[in-house]
């Protein structure tokens, strides 16, 4: 018996007859599947990384683990620009090409793992040479330096694990990257460990660098595996002639990604400049941990919604990608409006969990609570526009929401936490309503095609 069949067999009435429609469509069972072996995957591998990072903690100490923190914080600065956007580029292209133009899937591939090792190698080298002056000057640690510098080595072989897990969504082998979670999971646990007991912080840096070892190479030969499968030949020769992509792909993707952050931050020192600021900004920091919760299935889901989308859009099937469009904003809805609804419900005992001087942000948590409910309807949207390749439109969407959010900021801000989450949650509003009609624009030209 398969798992889909198992699944049904013995899940609840009331779940039977959708999980039914779910296995009698083809687009809906492969969102399902996806999802499952993506969740399950993560789930397992972030658990046990979980149990580690405890093992870790008990033995360095609370200071030693804040340096290995801080690290581990520098590195992933670094990692925005190292994986310069690889792994999203491989994804949809390969998704697009690996059926109805292998080679150029294959060249792709290629030209995404040489470029990831180009930008991850400089980036790299620049944390290497410059680890003593930012271990100095930025983080206050220059007794961290050496150990900032075997961190490059750990944004060298992330960004080369980027391109790779990228190329093997593309082929939509969700359970092979499940698998390969698990693996490294397993191996992660007791090397971090024995490397923290042996070496102290050092060990545990090192630790992480070999963890990042074995999921290059376990990668490495999924997706050896899965080109062979699809026939997809792999050879630099010829790849750099897919260099434009880079320009109207990458580029954008890497841009509008990497501003979410400062902008984010930029609000944020708004707030704390304000009477009062540092304890509305804990409000608002114990709030968005709720938004973060919220956030992690349409994360996931978003992660195989991309390549399905591409697919379709490679084949010019607008009436499969508005079957996967809805099922994917149903599939959001189910798991995320409930809790939206049961959390702010909540919102009074939840804040007062935090304790006292936390109870009167309630509100607060309520505007952030919304604000996940909307972005989670409007993330699959928001993969349309990936899926399309339209990323230098996504990366003037995302400015029109930087520049929105920092401008209700600066008016909305003397009202405290509740200003910084309500400017937030306009600019969503703002964001959804131009990419849904745009979403509706680019429908409405495939279908005209």
């Amino acid at each position: 018996m398969n798992l889909k069949n198992t699944l049904i067999r013995y899940s609840p009435g009331f779940l039977r007859a959708h999980l039914d429609r779910i296995k009698n469509s083809s687009t809906g069972f492969r969102l399902a599947k996806g999802m499952f072996w993506t969740i399950a995957g993560t789930f397992i591998s972030r658990g046990l990384m979980f149990i580690a990072s405890i093992a870790v903690a008990r033995l360095l100490g609370k200071t030693i683990y804040g340096e290995l923190g801080m690290i581990q914080t520098t590195v992933g600065m670094f990692g925005v620009f190292a994986g310069f956007g690889m792994g999203v580029t491989a994804t949809k292209h390969v998704a697009e090409f690996r059926k109805n133009d292998p080679s150029r899937a294959g060249r792709i591939i290629s030209m995404s793992g040489l470029f990831a090792s180009v930008t991850g190698g400089l980036m790299a080298l620049g944390l290497f040479l410059f680890a003593p002056w930012l271990a100095e000057h930025t983080i206050n640690a220059p007794h961290l330096a050496n150990l900032l510098r075997i961190g490059s080595l750990i944004l060298f072989i992330s960004a080369l694990n980027g391109a790779q897990t990228g190329a093997l969504s593309g082929f939509e082998a969700f359970k092979t990257i499940a698998h390969v979670n698990v693996i490294v999971g397993l191996l992660s646990f007791p090397i971090l460990i024995v490397g923290t007991y042996w070496g102290g912080l050092t060990g545990a840096v090192w630790a992480l660098a070999i963890n990042l070892g074995f999921n290059w190479l376990l990668n490495h030969l999924a997706l050896r595996k899965e080109a062979r499968h699809y026939q997809v030949p792999l050879a630099f020769t010829g790849c750099m002639r897919e260099w434009p992509i880079l320009w109207k792909f990458s580029l954008p993707a890497v841009l509008a990604g990497s501003m979410v952050g400062p902008v984010n931050w930029a609000c944020g020192a708004m707030l704390v400049n304000q009477p009062d600021g540092y304890g509305e900004m804990g409000i608002y920091s114990a709030a968005n941990q709720w938004f973060a919760i919220l956030m992690f299935l349409p994360g996931i889901l978003g992660g195989v919604v991309l390549p399905v989308l591409s697919d379709q859009f490679g084949r010019n099937d607008t009436r499969q990608s508005v079957k996967t469009l809805i099922y994917s904003i149903k599939m959001n809805a189910l798991f995320v409006l409930p809790l939206v609804v049961l959390a702010s419900i909540g919102s009074p005992f939840i804040m007062n969990l935090y304790g006292k001087g936390f109870s009167s942000g309630w509100p607060t948590l309520v505007v952030v609570l919304l604000t996940a409910g909307l972005l989670s309807v409007q993330t699959p949207v928001g993969q349309i526009i990936a899926a399309s390749g339209r990323m230098w439109t996504g990366f003037l969407m995302n400015a029109g929401w930087a520049l929105t959010f920092i401008v209700c900021t600066m008016l909305l801000i003397k009202q405290g936490s509740i200003g910084l989450a309500s400017a937030r949650a306009i600019a969503y509003v703002v964001h959804a309503i131009w990419t849904f009609v745009f979403a509706v624009l680019i429908v409405r030209n495939g279908e005209n095609k």
